[in-house]
C-alpha cells in the first residue's frame, strides 16, 4: 500500500535542513560573548528540563501507572495473532506452543504466520505444527515480494476478519491471560490500539542486554508519562494490539518506511485514533546481544523515528492536533533528535575555535533525568523478567548506555541527508533465549541500506 508521507528525495532534502538548522544552533552560540555564550543552552535546559519533569514525573506522583484490572467484556471479541516471520526455525514452534495456550475463547481466536520466504526450515516447522494446531493458518510469500514486514502485514490484512490483530514478534512470549486483560483493557478503555511494555528476557546474558531491559522500562515510564500529561504514545512493534477498522482507515501498513510501528502510530494520531499504553502483563522479547547488532538496529529506529516526523509535521502541527500534543511532540523531537545533532556540531565547533563546549547544561539534565526515569522504570513492581537491580553500577550503565544515541542520531541524519537508500532485508538474531532452542533463528528486519 502506497506510502503515507513524502517520497524519498524530498526525506534527504528535509534531513539536510534538519542538519543544517542543527549544526547552525550547536555552533552560533560559540560567536557570543563569553558572558552570554551559555544562555541559549540554559533557556533550551529550562524549556526541556521542565517538558520532562512534567511528562514523566509529574504523572507519576499524581498516580499515573497504578494498577487497574479492567472488567472483562460482556462477549470477548474476535483476535487475529498475527506473526510475521522470516527464516524463524529456532523460535517458531515455541511461539505457537504458547500462543495455542492462550487463556481466550478459542471460537474467537485466529493464529495466522506469515512465512516471508523463509530459506531454513521454518516452511517445514509450520507444516508440522498445522497438523497439531488445526487453527493455525500460514500465508508464504516469496522472499522479493517487498515491502518489508509491512508488506507482509499488508498481504495478510484482507482476510482478517477480527475485531483486533495482536501483532507480534517470532520471539515474543505472552502470559496466559496476557490476551484477555489486554483486549479487556482496550475494550474498556476505548482504545483503536494498545501497545504492551517490552520486557527482556535475557538481561542477564551480558551488560548490553541488561542495559537495553533498563532501556525498555525507561521507555515504558516515558510513554506512560506521555500520555497522562495529554500527550502521545507510540507502537513499538512487538506486542501491538490495534483495531482492524481502525489499521484500514489508515490504508493499511506504509511500504515506504523503515519502522512500520513508528509511522502507523503517527497514521493514527493524525487520523485522532487514540493509542493506550499497558504496563502488565508484558510482551517478553530477546535484546540484541551484540554490540554490531545494536548498531544495525538503531540505525533503523533512528531513521524510521526521523522519517515520521518528516512525513507527518504538516498535519501534527494543524489544528486537529491539540496544543498538548503538539507541545509533546515537540519536546519530544528536540530531545530524541535534535539534542544528539546540536551536542556534536558544539562539540566540533569547540575543537575548531579551542572553546569550552557550551551544549552541556542541557546534555547534564538531559542524561540526570534518563537516569531518573530508569529508576522509576526499574523500582517499579511488574511481571515477567526481573527488572536489573538498581544499584550504582547499573544505574551508571543504564545513564552511560544511551550516550549511543549521540553517536547514532548523527550518523543516520548525516547518512540521510547525504546518501540514497533503499529497504532491505537485514537480520537480527534470535535463538530463543531462556529456552531449550537450537541456535541460528533470525528475525526479519526491515532496515535500510547505502546504495
Amino acid at each position: 500500500m502506497a506510502a503515507g508521507g513524502t517520497a524519498t528525495g524530498a526525506r534527504r532534502l528535509q534531513a539536510s535542513l534538519f542538519l543544517i538548522g542543527c549544526c547552525l544552533a550547536g555552533a552560533l552560540p560559540h560567536a557570543l560573548p563569553a558572558s552570554r555564550s551559555l544562555w541559549p543552552s540554559l533557556a533550551l535546559t529550562l524549556l526541556l528540563g521542565t517538558y520532562a519533569v512534567r511528562s514523566v514525573f509529574l504523572p507519576r506522583l499524581r498516580g499515573a501507572g497504578a494498577v487497574v484490572e479492567s472488567p472483562e467484556p460482556q462477549a470477548w471479541p474476535a483476535v487475529d495473532l498475527v506473526v510475521a516471520a522470516r527464516d524463524e526455525e529456532a523460535v517458531i514452534g515455541r511461539l505457537v506452543e504458547r500462543l495455542a495456550d492462550l487463556e481466550y475463547p478459542a471460537e474467537q481466536l485466529r493464529l495466522w504466520v506469515i512465512d516471508d520466504g523463509s530459506e531454513d526450515r521454518t516452511p517445514e516447522v509450520l507444516e508440522d505444527y498445522q497438523r497439531r494446531y488445526p487453527h493455525l493458518q500460514v500465508l508464504r510469500r516469496s522472499r522479493d515480494a517487498g515491502g518489508g514486514k509491512s508488506g507482509a502485514l499488508n498481504a495478510l490484512l484482507p482476510q482478517l476478519q477480527g475485531r483486533w490483530l495482536l501483532v507480534l514478534d517470532a520471539d515474543a512470549q505472552l502470559q496466559p491471560d496476557g490476551l484477555q486483560r489486554l483486549v479487556a483493557y482496550a475494550e474498556a478503555g476505548g482504545w483503536s490500539a494498545v501497545q504492551l511494555r517490552k520486557a527482556v528476557v535475557n538481561a542477564d546474558q551480558n551488560w548490553l542486554t541488561r542495559a537495553q531491559a533498563m532501556e525498555m522500562a525507561l521507555d515504558a515510564v516515558i510513554q506512560q508519562g506521555r500520555l497522562h500529561s495529554g500527550g502521545v504514545v507510540e507502537l513499538r512493534g512487538n506486542g501491538q494490539l490495534l483495531q482492524r477498522q481502525a489499521v484500514l482507515a489508515c490504508d493499511g501498513f506504509n511500504e515506504d518506511t523503515v519502522t512500520d510501528d513508528l509511522d502507523l502510530s503517527f497514521r493514527l494520531l493524525v487520523q485522532g485514533q487514540p493509542v493506550g499504553l499497558l504496563w502488565d502483563p508484558p510482551v517478553q522479547e530477546e535484546a540484541v546481544t551484540s554490540l554490531m547488532g545494536l548498531w544495525r538496529q538503531r540505525q533503523r529506529w533512528a531513521e524510521g523515528g526521523l522519517q515520521r516526523f518528516f512525513d507527518y509535521w504538516g498535519p501534527l502541527t494543524g489544528a486537529a492536533t491539540s496544543a498538548a500534543r503538539k507541545l509533546d511532540l515537540s519536546g519530544f523531537f528536540l530531545l530524541q533528535y535534535a539534542l544528539p545533532v546540536m551536542a556534536v556540531a558544539d562539540l566540533a565547533t569547540s575543537v575548531l575555535t579551542r572553546s569550552t563546549p557550551l551544549m552541556w547544561p542541557l546534555s547534564f539534565v538531559a542524561f540526570g533525568l534518563s537516569g531518573g526515569a530508569i529508576l522509576v522504570g526499574c523500582l517499579r513492581s511488574n511481571e515477567g523478567p526481573a527488572l536489573p537491580r538498581m544499584h550504582p553500577f547499573n544505574l551508571a550503565l543504564g545513564i552511560a548506555y544511551l550516550g549511543h544515541w549521540f553517536v547514532v542520531i548523527p550518523y543516520t541524519t548525516l547518512r540521510m541527508a547525504l546518501l540514497p537508500k533503499r529497504l532491505v532485508w537485514a537480520k537480527t538474531l534470535h535463538v530463543g533465549a531462556g529456552h531449550d532452542a537450537a541456535p541460528g533463528s533470525e528475525e526479519a528486519d526491515l532496515t535500510t541500506q547505502v546504495l
